[in-house]
Formats: C-alpha cells, structure tokens, sequence
C-alpha cells in the first residue's frame, strides 16, 4: 500500500464520528454527492453566535434576555434543515475527510446544533470539527470564526473576542466573526466599543446578523426608538422563512420588555408563521400569553419548549408558572423543573460552559443561595455588564447582604437599558436597605414597564409597593 493511501485511511479513520452512510445506502456519484455538499454549506455556511444563545437567552423573574442578541443562523432554526444539513456533511467527510471547509462548517453546525435543542454535549464534537479543518488550513478565516463562536457559546467571551479578531485578521469581512466581535464585547460590559464595533460591522457586512446586533446595542443604551425601527427595516428586507422568523421574533422580544405585551403576541404570531418550529417564538409567545392572564396556555406552551430545549430560562419560567397557578399552585411540579436547570448546568460545565451567570440567577431564587451569590461574584469577576451586576445585587440580597447589594442594582440600571427585572430587584434592595422613597419608584417603573414581567416576580413586586405606600 502507498503511503499516499496510508494517509488516505487514517483522514477516514479521523472522520469516523463525523458518521457513515446508512446501512443499505447506495454509494453517489461524485457529481451527486457534490451538489448535495453545495446545497448543504450554502444552507449552513452562515452567521452564527452564541451568546445566545445560546444559548439564547436566561430568564430570572421572567424576560430577561442575557445574550447579547439571538443567534444568527435563522435559516439553520428549522431543526429538520440542520440535522438534515450535518449528516449530509458527515457523510461527505467520511468519504472527503480533508475538506477544511467540509470541517469548518460542520463545527459550526454543531455550534448552532446545541443551542437549538439546548444541548452542551454538542460543543466538543464542535470543537474536534474546528480542530481539523485547522490542521489541514491554519488560516482559513471560516473555522477561526466558527472557533471564535463556540467560545462564545461557551460563555468564555474574552477568547470569542481574540479570536473573532484573529478571523478577521485573516478576512475582515467576516460575517460571523464580526458579529461574534460585537457580541463578545456586549457580554464584557464593553458597550462603547461594542457600538463602535457595530457600526464596524455595518459598514462591512450589512445584513440581517448585523443588523440585529446593531439594535441591541442601541437598546442597552437606552435607545429603543433606533432599535426598533432597525428591526422593522430588516424584517421588510427578510424574505427567506428562517430570517423572517428570527427578526420577527427579536421585534417580538423588544415589545415584550416594552411591556406590550398584544404587540409582542402579534409578532411572535409573523414568526411562527414563517416558521412554526422556532423555539425563540414559541417561548416568547408563552411569556406573552402569561402576561396577558391565559397562563393555561402559557403553560401548554412553555412545556412543549423544555422538552425539546430543556434550557434554564424556560425551566424557570415554567416552574414558576406553576407557583402561581391558582388554588395554592403546583409547587412540587415547580421544584421539578427547577431540578432540571441543576441537571441542566451541570452537564453544561461538563462540556466547557461556563455556567455561572445561569447558576445565581436560579439558584437566588429557586435553590442554593450560598452557591448563587458565588457563582455571581465569579461571573462579575470575568464580565461587569449590567447583568452580571443585577445577578450579582440578586444574589447579595437573597443572602441579606443588601448594603453590598445596592450599588450594583444601581450599576444595573444605569445604561439607560429598560428591563422591569432590574428595576424590581433594584427596589427590592432600595426597600432592603431603608430608601424607601426610590423603592417605590423604582416598584413602579418596573410595574409600569412591563406588569406581566414574571409570574411571581410581578405579584411581589405589587405587594411590597402597596406595602410602601403605593406609587407616588
């Protein structure tokens, strides 16, 4: 045998995870199995990040989104399309293992793969898929990107960020690596640059991934006029049903902080229009329907979400849907799901995620409240953005160290970003610590912010208003 076939065997050896052909499947023609690897990485070569995501969003007292925006591979959302994608790309690399670009797009695909059905377990395979389209071309700028995205998956932004620019060092039009850039820096708490990067972006790559990141950035600067009117000129321009989705979905969730709560329902509705298998919508959606007093139906929908994403925002919702369901509420079938999102972080610092932010924020309320306030101050120790410093208020709180507690509620509030779980939790300590005058208005403005923003959270933040006397 030459040495030429040698190495032939081992990159089949290599590709052996990437999976094989079903048993009884006829082999393609070159020809075939070539169109069908164009249609899949033209499908699945796309934007995509974290943070988010990630793993999408996490939720304390009910709608708080902690990624910096949704995931940017809103074609990819149709689960049916992915999966299909990534065995169309096994299959290739079984039989073309040294493919870079084969590899580059499969680990992307793993990437959005986990956080689509809320799986950490995904993000080594992704990263082994990384690894090797490296090895065979250190500096192709799509693996170094889809590199760059999984560190911000796995919530390490300060790599996603070194990376993103090593990406970008080798193509600077990029267009995951630009927008991981703007996402790693949104999760660092470096809003100013991550403007800058924005408009950076923008001026490369404008286009739907931009575009949603641009908003966001404008929204944590207080500026929801521009982020609106930004989404809504993407989603005229959208026309494939994935983007659609994705857009119509991040105007959705802009409403819903907005507390318009019918807006919010009319767009989560375009969304599931275009597609009626997005996760996104359908947990938006169920939020909106709690909001608006049909928690049956909030509750039909959120447990059709965890059992297919079993994340930690949606388990804490739906728990806590539980709670206040009527005659004392279910809080057994509570304390279960609440169960999950310890079983849930665990296997996700199994597979490299750094879990903090998702620990304190459930754990302050629904379980360990030593474990939470460490966690926070953990993750206040690698990114100070507002919602580490409201998870980390949250945390001193429920441990009775409110003194400590009040400058980092305040430090939550002070973008300009509108989020009634901030200003909840700020006028809880502000009670806490004996100002009570800012108590009350900060109880209102969350309430006149957004009065469906938690199942329990709303119900106790009326009750310590009227405690205190009531709006002024």
């Amino acid at each position: 045998m030459s040495p030429g076939t040698n190495e032939d065997a081992r990159e089949r050896d290599r590709a052996d995870e990437a999976g094989r052909p079903a048993s009884g499947e006829r082999p393609e023609s070159g020809r075939v199995r070539a169109l069908r690897l164009a249609a899949c990485v033209a499908a699945l070569a796309v934007a995509m990040t974290a943070g988010a995501v990630v793993l999408g969003s996490r939720d304390d007292a009910g709608d708080r989104a902690v990624a910096a925006a949704p995931a940017a591979a809103p074609e990819l959302l149709a689960s049916g399309d992915l999966d299909a994608g990534i065995s169309a790309l096994q299959s290739h690399l079984k039989a073309q293992p040294r493919d870079f670009t084969g590899w580059a797009t499969l680990g992307v695909a793993y990437v959005e793969q986990a956080r689509t059905h809320g799986d950490p377990s995904r993000y080594p395979q992704a990263e082994r898929a990384l690894d090797r389209s490296l090895e065979l071309e250190p500096r192709n700028d799509q693996a170094l990107a889809g590199r760059a995205a999984l560190a911000a998956a796995r919530h390490d932004f300060g790599r996603a960020l070194r990376q993103a620019d090593e990406a970008l060092a080798e193509n600077a039009y990029n267009e995951r690596a630009l927008s991981t850039r703007i996402d790693a820096l949104v999760e660092l708490g470096r809003y100013k640059e991550a403007s800058a990067a924005a408009d950076r972006a923008d001026a490369r790559r404008p286009g739907i991934p931009v575009f949603t990141r641009y908003a966001y950035v404008r929204e944590l600067r207080g500026d929801v006029r521009t982020a609106r009117r930004v989404l809504e000129q993407a989603l005229a321009g959208a026309t494939a049903p994935g983007d659609i989705a994705y857009v119509a979905t991040s105007l959705g969730q802009l409403a819903w902080r907005e507390g318009d709560h019918e807006e919010a329902l009319k767009h989560f509705g375009s969304a599931l229009r275009a597609d009626g298998a997005y996760l996104p919508a359908l947990e938006g959606r169920a939020r909106a329907q709690a909001a608006n007093g049909d928690r049956a139906a909030a509750i039909l929908g959120m447990e059709a979400v965890v059992a297919r994403s079993p994340l930690p925002g949606p388990l804490v919702v739906l728990g806590e849907l539980y709670e206040a369901r009527g005659a004392g509420g279910d809080r057994a079938k509570a304390r279960e799901q609440y169960a999950l999102v310890d079983a849930w972080t665990a296997l996700a610092r199994a597979n490299g995620v750094n879990a903090d932010l998702d620990t304190a924020l459930a754990a302050a309320d629904h379980g360990d409240r030593g474990a939470a306030l460490r966690a926070a101050r953990a993750e206040w120790e690698r990114r100070r953005t507002v919602h580490t410093a409201d998870a980390l208020a949250w945390a001193l709180h429920v441990n009775g160290r409110d003194e400590e507690a009040l400058p980092f509620a305040r430090r939550a509030t002070a973008t300009g970003y509108r989020d009634a779980v901030f200003l909840y939790h700020r006028g809880v300590v502000e009670h806490a610590t004996g100002h009570d005058a800012a108590a009350r208005r900060s109880l209102a403005s969350a309430l006149r912010l957004n009065p469906g923003f938690s199942p329990v959270g709303a119900e106790r933040a009326e009750r310590t208003l009227k405690s205190l006397g009531g709006a002024e």
